[in-house]
């Protein structure tokens, strides 16, 4: 009887070969785009376009998860043992043929290594970044630039120790057959991979612009702080709806269940290490399980929606970060809308991956807003003798 091992690295080489062509064109682009360009605004375009295509990495998992197609190959880091499903196309034929609808089909196994393949060339930009960045800032530092702002490389050494982990927990994803703790911190660590990618951006932008974040008063920054944290605990809940399959336990709003307050089962729901659609004794889950999980998520998404719409009235009165306080109200309807679209029209694929990526895009507007302002009573003591090194940080 043939056995397919569960790690099998032989096609490792190729799906690197194929990052690797992945990454080609935007390095290419990139490089014709800012030849003659000082190191930072270099950097920051790579950044800039790691973190489009992150975002737009981020899209497809959410489709290939909603899709069903996470276990379209069921081993890793190739399919069968083979670096792309035409090599796997027998095995493949046979698993649909055996279920038809089930999780291992031609068309799935297509999305789930495309998938691997945008991923691992992501890896490779982010490989690249990491030592473009380092030699950028030994140069730096050999040439004695005064002029200049000096980079670090922090932030990218820990970008690609993160992107090393997330592609652990990829592979985790797929060996551990959708455990819904996994397959939830794998979601949480592409918002993770953005946020640190945007970061970045900012920080080569500054650098090369010479210019320091905006100033706001604490109370404002206060709140910024308190809407990036709400929004962090709400991507978790909505990560943990969407890998328990929790969508449909409310078809009804404002309601669920005709009810203000539905039979829930907390203890089951939030249960974290359990196989998917039981509990750790191995009995099915009840459906008052799956009702706790949606609606701790949508009593949230009330939270989040009011404070991210103060936030963003109170920052159009900082007249530098009106395009971010924009970019925030317009995203909040989004996921109100994208929210909606999913209970009441029963969880339709454009509507989920729209707010998966709106909840991405929220992520990344408020690292964005972080990263471009500071205290006002900390910029008044820190800008005057910033402004007079030449070698400052970028931290």
């Amino acid at each position: 009887m043939n056995t397919t091992s569960l790690y099998d690295l032989t096609p490792i080489a190729w799906l690197m070969a194929m990052g690797v062509l992945v990454a080609l064109g935007p390095l290419f682009w990139v490089w014709r785009r800012n030849a003659g360009s000082r190191s930072a605004r270099r950097l920051h375009a790579l950044t800039v376009l790691t973190l489009f295509l992150t975002f737009d990495l981020t899209l497809f998992g959410a489709f290939t998860r909603l899709t069903d197609s996470g276990l379209g190959c069921p081993d890793w880091p190739g399919c069968y043992g083979n670096a792309s499903p035409v090599g796997a196309r027998h095995e493949i034929a046979a698993a649909q043929a055996a279920q038809p609808t089930g999780p291992v089909t031609h068309g799935k196994a297509w999305v789930e290594m495309v998938h691997r393949y945008l991923a691992t060339g992501v890896g490779v930009l982010i490989l690249v970044l990491a030592i473009a960045t380092w030699v950028a800032r030994r140069r730096q530092r050999l040439a004695e630039h005064a002029h200049e702002r000096a980079l670090s490389a922090w932030w990218p050494a820990a970008t690609l120790a993160w992107v090393c982990l997330q592609g652990a927990f990829g592979a985790m994803t797929v060996t551990w057959r959708l455990y819904p703790a996994i397959v939830t911190l794998h979601l949480i660590g592409a918002v993770v991979l953005l946020a640190l990618l945007c970061i970045q951006a900012v920080r080569y932008q500054q650098a090369a612009a010479q210019r320091l974040p905006t100033p706001m008063p604490s109370a404002l920054r206060g709140l910024l702080i308190i809407a990036t944290a709400m929004l962090a605990v709400q991507i978790v809940l909505g990560g943990w709806v969407s890998t328990n399959y929790a969508v449909l336990a409310c078809t009804q709003f404002p309601t669920c269940q005709n009810s203000w307050w539905p039979p829930m089962n907390f203890a089951q729901g939030f249960e974290i290490w359990r196989s998917l659609g039981e509990t750790s004794g191995g009995t099915p889950i009840d459906f008052s399980a799956l009702t706790a999980i949606h609606y701790v998520h949508r009593l949230m998404a009330y939270a989040v929606f009011v404070v991210i719409g103060v936030l963003a009235w109170r920052l159009r009165r900082v007249a530098p970060l009106r395009t971010q306080a924009s970019w925030l109200a317009g995203l909040a309807l989004l996921q109100l809308a994208t929210g909606l679209g999913n209970v009441l029209l029963g969880w339709p694929l454009a509507a989920a991956v729209l707010h998966t990526g709106g909840a991405a895009a929220l992520a990344v507007v408020l690292t964005w807003t972080v990263c471009e302002s500071r205290r006002e009573h900390t910029a008044a003591t820190a800008s005057a003798p910033r402004a007079r090194r030449g070698d400052m940080e970028i931290a």
